[in-house]
């Protein structure tokens, strides 16, 4: 099959690999029918996140189930599903309390509650480097997807695949950040920068109650797509004092929530990195 394939900083290619198979009785094989580029994706190219041997790139992806193993119960060949970025097995302490990010059994090379650069590191994710347990991920024509009476979920028939691709990752991400700050209506919420999951951050503010919703950024198309497509308030960073802005537009009170949505290539000098 074709994939997308980081082999070194700043070298990533399509190439011809290995088909994915049935490792797991719980695996299930997913002919990807469209799946997207994260700006995470961009930590690994540009070396944040360290990765030495060759690895299928990409983690927001959904398509259609090829293969299944015999312990899968919930899906079945020929469903449509779309497919969660964290890998995670449902049963142990973390998914059993709604944290599967924290899974305990889908990362057993690097696991662990230290957070090292290193070691220490949470559940598996897909395409996402050896450090979070070397999955193979979905910007490919197959992916294996493990743990799949857990993590995959059937996508009805009336949404198309835009309409539901980013449930893989970017809103998930930006609705969760929200809901953690348990919104209990009206709020004003300052969301630190205006890219893909600042907007889906503003989105779900607007869903969950809040009363005002001002967008940070130093770059104004990021801002102007917030404001056109959120009608959010908006801030240009590199043009004034956020968080004298902020007071300013809050009568010197400040915002009731504050969301960092700003990703590891932030507007920073040198020394500051």
């Amino acid at each position: 099959m074709k994939a997308a394939v980081f082999h070194k900083i700043g070298d990533i290619s399509v190439d011809t690999v290995e088909d994915p198979r049935i490792e797991h009785p719980e695996d299930i094989i997913v002919k990807v029918t469209s799946t997207a580029i994260c700006g995470s994706d961009l930590h690994i190219y540009d070396g944040f996140f360290p990765q030495l041997k060759d690895q299928v790139m990409g983690h927001e992806f959904m398509g259609i189930i090829e293969d299944a193993g015999s312990g899968v119960s919930k899906l079945k060949r020929g469903d449509r599903v779309v497919v969660p970025f964290p890998i995670a097995c449902g049963h142990c302490y973390f998914c059993d309390h709604q944290l599967p990010v924290h899974c305990e059994n889908s990362n057993k090379e690097h696991y662990g509650p230290q957070g090292d650069m290193t070691s220490g590191k949470g559940g598996g994710l897909f395409g996402y480097t050896d450090l979070y347990g070397a999955y193979a991920g979905g910007q490919a024509e197959y992916a294996r997807v493990p743990f799949a009476n857990f993590g995959p979920r059937v996508v009805p028939d009336n949404l198309t695949d835009e309409q539901a691709l980013f449930l893989t990752d970017i809103f998930p991400t930006g609705w969760s950040a929200i809901d953690w700050a348990q919104l209990k209506g009206g709020e004003t919420v300052a969301i630190f920068g205006a890219g893909p999951v600042g907007l889906m951050a503003q989105k779900a503010a607007w869903i969950q109650g809040a009363g005002r919703v001002i967008a940070i950024d130093p770059v104004q198309y990021r801002l102007d797509m917030a404001k056109n497509t959120n009608g959010v308030e908006i801030i240009n960073s590199s043009e004034s004092d956020p968080i004298q802005a902020i007071y300013d537009l809050t009568q010197g009170r400040g915002a009731d929530v504050c969301v960092d949505a700003v990703g590891m290539e932030a507007d920073r000098s040198f020394l500051e990195k």
